[in-house]
């Protein structure tokens, strides 16, 4: 008897225990729910972020437009070189380059080479073939380096892929209201800037080759205003990099700081 009742009431017990440790670990777990809660981001914050967006897609712009275009470099004979009322030029980008023949009569009387390409003539544009049978150009007898020109489209193309890919980042962070992706977006977007201006570098590594390459007709070289355009927008999608970096910190003077409150159980 004695025995039954001491086994009933160390069953008792030991559900009785059972119990409370499923009530406290059942509180745990809400308790730790509650302190893992993550915050939305408020409208300032999202605002803040769609105008930082907003900056990069102007790099983004600017980058898709130098790109598409072959006034990278301009290359110009002398005016009188050919001793006619006419004379050649050059000018390409990362694609394809165009020879232009113009009317002296049209340039200006206070410059000495041909030009600028902006003036009406005739012009003969035929793409690269650095991408298909991996020959080089030559442009007034002035032989390209390929491998220079190949470097820096492919430079090109990454800075695009990094520009999609933080667009992504961005995109998902507006569209679930956190800010866990505004730090990947930053990467991106500052990596997509440097790899911008080492294109240009690269660009201009191979315009020098290419003038080096021969000395008998003399040329005047410059780099045209696709260069300007997409050195801006390198500078542009860095800045907007830096501008996701601070709108990611958590003490950031561009958003609120959130009181963090100690749940209790």
């Amino acid at each position: 008897m004695w025995s039954n009742f001491f086994v009933q009431q160390d069953e008792e017990g030991r559900i009785g225990v059972v119990g409370s440790g499923q009530a406290g670990g059942l509180g745990g777990v809400k308790g730790g729910r509650g302190q893992r809660r993550i915050h939305k981001m408020s409208d300032s914050q999202e605002g803040k972020i769609k105008l930082a967006f907003f900056i990069s897609i102007v790099g983004v712009t600017l980058t898709v437009l130098g790109m598409g275009t072959e006034f990278w470099v301009e290359l110009a004979q002398p005016k009188n070189f050919s001793g006619n009322q006419t004379c050649q030029m050059a000018h390409y980008g990362l694609w394809k380059g165009c020879i232009r023949t113009l009317w002296v009569a049209d340039i200006d009387p206070e410059r000495t080479s041909c030009g600028p390409a902006e003036l009406p003539g005739e012009s003969n544009c035929t793409y690269f073939k650095f991408f298909t049978s991996g020959e080089n150009a030559v442009i007034f007898k002035k032989t390209t380096n390929k491998n220079l020109n190949l470097a820096s489209a492919v430079v090109a193309l990454l800075s695009l892929a990094m520009m999609a890919t933080g667009s992504i980042c961005i995109a998902m962070s507006l569209s679930k209201g956190v800010s866990f992706f505004l730090k990947p977006a930053s990467f991106c977007f500052i990596l997509s800037g440097v790899l911008v201006l080492v294109s240009v570098l690269i660009f201009h590594q191979s315009v020098l080759a290419l003038m080096s390459s021969d000395h008998s007709i003399p040329l005047h070289h410059e780099l045209s205003w696709s260069v300007a355009c997409v050195g801006a927008a390198g500078a542009i999608l860095i800045l907007g990099g830096l501008l996701f970096i601070i709108l990611s910190l958590p003490f950031s003077p561009w958003q609120k700081c959130w009181p963090h409150k100690n749940s209790t159980t």
